[in-house]
C-alpha cells in the first residue's frame, strides 16, 4: 500500500529508514523485520526489503540524464556546427535550412537546446574601436604640438574637425547574435559590424573660437573633394569666418587646426 503523501521526497526519507531500521535490527532489534518496517512507514513488505539492503547513496534519485533525448541526425550537426561563428545564423534560420533537406524537420527550440548542450554561447557583434593607430597618433602629435602654449595662446586657437550623422535604422539586434564557443572561434571580419555600402548620410563640419561656433553642413549631391574643401568650406566660410574680430580676438593671430595640419 502506498502512503498517503507519495511524493519523491517521501520516498527518498524512506528509504533512509529502510536502512536505519535494518542497521538497527542488525544492532540487536531482533523485533524489528521486514512487516514491522512495512506497518511503520505504510508501504509494502516488497518495497521494504529491496531498499534496506542498499547505500544512503542509492537514496537519492539521479535527474542528471532525465530529459527528452535529443535526436539529431549527422547532417543536421553538421549544419549547426558550420553555422557556428558566422553572422546572421539564428536558430530558427538555421532550422528552416535543415528543413531543405530531404525528410528533415526541426524546431528553432532543438536547434537552441543543442547548441547549448554543446557549449556554444551567443555574442554579439562587437563595434570596431573608433580610434585606429591613425586617430591615436594625430592626437599625440596634437599634444606634443600644443605642449608649451599658455592659456594666452589657446584663447587664438581655432581647432575643426568633421564627421557623420548616418540616416539608417538599426539593424536587428538579434541578426548579429552569433554562436561561438568563444570570441576567438569568431572570425575578424564577422567580428565587427559591417556598414552597408551607399549609405545617405550627412557631413558636417564645425569649428569653434573663444568666441564664435562655426557649423556647416555638405550640400547635397556634392563630393567631400579637397577641392570641395577647399572652395566652399575654406575660402566660403572658414577664412571670412577668422577675419572678422567678432570671431576671433586677434584675426592676425588666429591659428586654425584641423586634421593635424595648422595653418593660417
Amino acid at each position: 500500500m502506498a502512503g498517503a503523501y507519495d511524493t519523491e521526497q517521501k520516498r527518498m526519507i524512506d528509504r533512509i529508514k529502510y536502512i536505519v531500521f535494518r542497521e538497527s535490527r542488525d544492532a540487536g532489534g531482533t523485533f524489528i523485520n521486514g512487516q514491522w518496517i512495512a506497518g511503520k512507514i505504510h508501504h509494502t513488505t516488497r518495497f521494504v526489503t529491496e531498499w534496506w539492503e542498499k547505500s544512503y547513496d542509492q537514496c537519492f534519485t539521479d535527474y542528471s540524464n532525465a530529459g527528452r533525448k535529443l535526436k539529431l541526425s549527422q547532417v543536421s550537426q553538421d549544419i549547426i556546427h558550420k553555422a557556428s561563428g558566422r553572422q546572421g545564423k539564428s536558430c530558427s534560420i538555421v532550422a528552416k535550412e535543415i528543413g531543405e533537406e530531404p525528410k528533415k524537420y526541426v524546431t528553432g527550440r532543438t536547434i537552441n537546446n543543442y547548441r547549448h548542450r554543446e557549449g556554444l554561447k551567443p555574442f554579439h557583434v562587437i563595434p570596431k574601436p573608433l580610434k585606429s593607430e591613425t586617430h591615436i597618433s594625430n592626437r599625440l602629435w596634437l599634444c606634443d604640438w600644443l605642449e608649451d602654449w599658455t592659456e594666452e595662446d589657446f584663447l587664438h586657437l581655432a581647432p575643426s574637425d568633421k564627421f557623420y550623422v548616418w540616416l539608417v535604422r538599426r539593424s536587428n539586434y538579434q541578426n548579429d547574435k552569433i554562436w561561438a564557443l568563444g570570441v576567438e572561434d569568431i572570425e575578424e571580419d564577422e567580428r565587427y559590424r559591417e556598414m552597408g555600402q551607399n549609405q545617405i548620410c550627412i557631413w558636417i563640419f564645425i569649428m569653434f573660437t573663444c568666441k564664435r561656433l562655426l557649423w556647416l553642413i555638405k550640400d547635397k549631391g556634392e563630393a567631400c573633394t579637397g577641392e570641395y574643401f577647399h572652395d566652399r568650406i575654406l575660402t566660403q566660410n572658414v577664412i571670412p569666418f577668422l577675419n572678422n574680430e567678432e570671431n576671433a580676438i586677434d584675426p592676425d593671430e588666429v591659428t586654425f587646426v584641423h586634421d593635424n595640419v595648422p595653418c593660417m
